[in-house]
């Protein structure tokens, strides 16, 4: 079963300046090329990848998130639509190998050294 899981904002444009991209929101295509990908990954049976409404980072298209028990979530933007997926599941390697979720900006692909939008603390346990 998928402990980890990476959410995609759907709704996201295709760039700052363009909205969609040959009839889809950028989010979707970015969507779709991760789907494509996740079909030979060596982690597709720990992770999921999962289609969101929106992240509210619409200033900042596209968006992701990485989320997982006991982990800090973390939060991307500016991901250009049809180059980054598989930077994006690089990243999401190192984001499961990580045993608090935590990859140095340094150690992360190029794409995704900028970008981060949000660090968020795992849950505090009862």
């Amino acid at each position: 079963m998928a402990s980890h899981t990476l959410f995609v904002c759907k709704s996201c444009y295709f760039s700052l300046t363009q909205r969609d991209y040959m009839g889809e929101r950028g989010g979707k295509v970015l969507f779709s090329k991760l789907l494509e990908l996740h079909q030979q990954w060596s982690l597709k049976s720990e992770s999921l990848i999962a289609e969101v409404e929106c992240l509210s980072a619409c200033k900042r298209p596209c968006a992701v998130a990485l989320a997982a028990p006991n982990k800090t979530s973390l939060m991307f933007g500016d991901l250009p639509p049809l180059e980054s997926a598989g930077d994006i599941l690089k990243l999401c390697e190192q984001y499961h190998a990580s045993p608090n979720g935590i990859v140095p900006r340094n150690q992360r692909p190029e794409v995704l050294q900028k970008g981060i939008l949000a660090r968020i603390p795992a849950a505090i346990g009862d």
